[in-house]
Formats: structure tokens, sequence, C-alpha cells
């Protein structure tokens, strides 16, 4: 039996390896761009930045250094100049591609970071397997701008699941559905119609305010905003700020709110303020055909009938007044239970009927003297002639 070389001996004591093999190494060099391991074979094994990350910008030299132990994954056993290139990114896909298929089973809900704003959604990657998130799927409402998530964590599950396409889709918007439904519930068993709670404004519309509550949004309409008069939303909110309201209404999930708080009531005191007869003074708020609309304080409005604003006639309000016009008239009529309040300039340029009548008769002890000189005057006639 013939003694085999150390060359042969060397050979027989490598292992042998194929296209496909999971192997271990050992890394004994390495660049910004590739890496030299030790795979226990005749050859060294080549791992370029390529073959172990999809990031192209990673410098090699600071992920892995000499010494190291790998896992990779031999593409060629001879590339044609006797090295066997390796990946490694091709066996974190392999294993990604067996986690993702077990979160998509179980619903798990994975967490990665953003690492690109597409058109038409967001792309992450989770074990070296890249998962598409559409637009549609980002949020609950619509996204005008998804190139806030660049760089960012979020939470999301595998809503589709298919290898051989290598279709992997992510849907964030139902976890966002869900916890909001539980926020609301949890919300809805926490509150009760007259508590005061704090919110933030998330909307502003002609007709009024959405306010978030912190699981559940309650409306504030425009003529909850103020005892006074709102010209619009607009000018009183602002979309981001903190507000405190009151529970007006809950029917099933709708909220209404209200910011017309009891204590600052203008018609708690109004019986007195207002009492008929009483002299007051008011701004033209706004007109009609048959009359003007007085503030005379935000939250109290009075009527200054058409038949009311003169002596003389007008036609309409709108001949004599002007919006903004400060005016002083009488209380002629006060309705608490309405919240009516009738005013009348007329009444402080008419004296009362009684007076006018007083004024046209002539007093009594006048009438009493005329009488008088006339008697003595007839009188004196009679001795004239009896002479």
């Amino acid at each position: 039996m013939s003694e085999l070389t150390f060359e042969q001996m060397l050979e027989e004591s490598l292992k042998t390896i194929h296209a496909g093999e999971v192997v271990e190494g050992t890394v004994i060099d390495v660049k910004p761009e590739e890496v030299i391991l030790n795979i226990g074979y005749k050859s060294d094994g080549v791992l370029t930045r390529n073959e172990y990350t999809n990031d192209s910008s990673v410098d090699m030299t600071t992920v892995v250094k000499p010494g190291d132990k790998m896992e990779v994954k031999v593409l060629k056993v001879n590339d044609g100049d006797g090295q066997v290139i390796l990946s490694y990114k091709r066996l974190a896909a392999d294993r990604g591609n067996k986690r993702i298929e077990e979160a998509y089973n179980s619903h798990e809900v994975l967490k990665a970071k953003v690492t690109q704003v597409l058109d038409g959604g967001l792309s992450v990657i989770v074990d070296e397997v890249r998962i598409f998130i559409p637009a549609s799927l980002v949020s609950d409402t619509y996204e005008k701008d998804l190139g806030k998530y660049a760089g960012q964590e979020i939470e999301f599950v595998i809503s589709e699941y298919n290898p051989k396409r290598r279709r992997y889709i992510g849907d964030r918007k139902q976890l966002i559905v869900a916890r909001k439904a539980e926020m609301q519930k949890e919300l809805l068993e926490r509150i009760h119609v007259g508590d005061m709670v704090e919110g933030v404004v998330k909307n502003v519309t002609d007709f009024g305010a959405f306010i978030d509550l912190g699981g559940a949004d309650g409306l504030l309409h425009i003529s909850e905003m103020s005892w006074g008069r709102i010209e619009h939303p607009r000018k009183v909110f602002k979309v981001g700020e903190k507000v405190t309201v009151q529970i007006k209404d809950i029917n099933g999930t709708k909220i209404a709110l209200t910011m017309k708080f009891e204590d600052a009531n203008p018609w708690k005191n109004a019986a007195d303020k207002y009492a008929v007869g009483n002299i007051v003074t008011g701004k033209v708020a706004r007109m009609t055909d048959f009359g003007a609309f007085i503030e005379l304080e935000p939250g109290v409005d009075a009527l200054l009938h058409v038949s009311q604003i003169a002596k003389e006639h007008v036609d309409k309000p709108a001949d004599v007044l002007k919006t903004g016009q400060e005016i002083t008239a009488k209380v002629v009529d006060f309705n608490e239970a309405d919240k009516k309040i009738s005013l009348s300039i007329k009444a402080l340029l008419t004296p009362e009927p009684r007076e006018v009548k007083e004024e046209a008769a002539p007093k009594e002890s006048d009438a009493d003297v005329v009488s008088v000189d006339i008697d003595a005057v007839i009188a004196q006639q009679q001795d004239d002639d009896a002479e």
C-alpha cells in the first residue's frame, strides 16, 4: 500500500461542500466591501457586501471582525478563480421566510424600521425579508405624506404571504383600528354626561370642531362653543390646540360636547339686569325686515321690532340702523323661559299715555280761577243795572 502525500492527506481531511449548503466559517480578513472566511475547505470563502445585506452603504469593517464565526450559504463552489462564493443575506432570507410564515399564521405583531418610502407605500425588512405596506394599509385615515415614516419603527401584521412570488404584504391599519376600538370602549365606560374633560382639536369644519378625547372624537358644534356669537370655528380653534370641554350628550359612540359652561351662563342674572322698564345699552348684531337683534352681552340678544325703532314710520331697520351700532333702549318685555327680550327706542322718545293726557288738559287750579273771574264780572254787571 502506497503512502499518501501530504497534499493528499490534507485534501482528504478537508470537507466536501456543495452549492446551496449551509456552512460555518471563521472570519480571517475584513475589507470595506468583502469578508474572507475559513470554511474548512481547500479554498477560503468570499462574502461580498451585496451578499451580506441589502444596505449598500454598509462598511463591512464596522459589522464584522476577524475571529467572528458566521453561518453562510454556499452559492458557488468555484467561481472560476478557485474561490467559494458565500451569502449571508440569502441564508437569513431563507430563515426569515420561515419567520414571516409563522408570523402570518399566528397573526403575530411584528416591529421593523421603515427602510424605504415609495409612491404606493412603505418598505420594511424583517430578517432580510422585504415586506411592503401599501399606503391604504399604513393608517386608518388617508396619509398624504408618507415621508414622515422614513426611519421610524412601526408595528404591523402580515396580511399576505406568498413566497413563490416573493410577495409579503404588511398591514398597520388593522392594528390602529383595533387599538382605537379598545380605547373607545374604555373611554365610553369612563365618561358621563356633565363631566369636564380635556381633549385636543383634531379637525375644524364650518359647523364645528372635532375633539380627540383619547379614544374617541367628540363634536363641539358651533352653537355650543360659546354663550356668545361665533362667526366661524376656525377663528376660535386651531388643530392641535388643547381644550377643556363638557360632555353634553352620549348617544352610542357619538359624543356631543359643549363649552357653554353653566357658571358663565349670562342668563343666570338676566331677570334683574333686563327687567321690564330698565334702560339698557347694546350693539346691533344683525337685522331682518321685521326688526334688529341687539346684543346686550355675549349670549344675550334682544329684539328691537321695526315698529319700536322711532316715532316715525320705519320701513326696515337697515334704513336707520347699522350693524355694530350702539343703541340705548327700554326693556318692554322679558321672557326668561324662552330667553326672549323685547326692546323699544320709541318708548324713550314718546311719553306715557297718561302723561300726554295730563299735559293736554288745563290744570285744575287754573280752571277754578277762570270760573271765579266770570262770576264776579256777571255780578258786577247786575249791580250796575239795578242802580
